[in-house]
């Protein structure tokens, strides 16, 4: 009677170890919502399983919830999600020893600051494409991302246009669309934007020809742009690929 529960138990380990190990790779001709998490572990717990299983959303362990989470809390989302997961660890240095930890999680994606040394920036492109997972490149606070990619080996998947959560009440700023063609006209990669997207933003990303665009969740009364908590996060999850497609 004992083994049947042992057996289960061991079928379990081994199909969580599948799904972290398995490669899992964004296409061009299609159009992602990225859902990021960025507060802890509870409201993933409540809103992350009433948000259907689709190969075009990707799910964000966001860095403040890395930050109060850990690898735990990577760890957390992969057991409730089985899709693309996104690390945003915005590595600026050990890139070799970050990417394995949040790999060892679960996380099927990671990003990297594009102010970090060149070094750095190869070392974990070089990691995540061993590993079978997506890099992403985040260009917050770089003034040139062609540049960027031009000092590289081998240019990453994704490169985000990020406008930041501090930069958002700027008046005048906005996501840099103007470096889209720019950088595809060196480099066969994905764009993804993000920070102060909700479905207008959505909308515009698209149109400027991003791959990918990022919604933050957020809580009613905090200063950034995105989808509420307190709303049908599933629901505008559907209305936000209707709208990208």
């Amino acid at each position: 009677m004992a083994s049947i529960p042992i057996y289960q138990a061991l079928r379990r380990v081994a199909e969580v170890a599948s799904s972290r190990t398995r490669v899992m790779t964004l296409d061009q001709k299609t159009r992602y919502l990225q859902i990021a998490f960025n507060y802890d572990l509870q409201m993933v717990k409540r809103i992350l399983p009433t948000i259907g299983a689709s190969e075009r959303i990707l799910i964000e362990a966001g860095t403040p919830f890395i930050k109060r989470e850990g690898s735990a809390g990577i760890h957390g989302i992969r057991e409730m999600w089985d899709g693309h997961l996104v690390a945003d660890l915005k590595t600026v240095d050990g890139a070799l020893g970050e990417v394995d930890e949040v790999r060892r999680a679960g996380a099927t994606a990671a990003t990297v600051l594009g102010s970090s040394p060149p070094e750095a920036l190869d070392l974990f492109i070089a990691r995540c494409t061993h590993l079978g997972m997506s890099s992403m490149i985040d260009m917050l606070g770089a003034q040139d991302p062609l540049r960027v990619l031009m000092q590289l080996k081998t240019p990453p998947d994704v490169v985000v246009l990020h406008l930041g959560r501090d930069e958002e009440a700027t008046r005048g700023k906005v996501i840099q669309y103007r470096h889209v063609n720019r950088v595809r006209s060196k480099f066969d990669v994905l764009i993804s934007a993000a920070g102060g997207v909700d479905l207008k933003e959505a909308r515009s990303a698209i149109f400027n020809g991003a791959n990918i665009v990022v919604a933050n969740l957020v809580r009613p009364g905090d200063p950034w742009t995105g989808i509420s908590t307190e709303t049908d996060v599933a629901e505008m999850a559907q209305e936000s690929l209707t709208t990208i497609e």
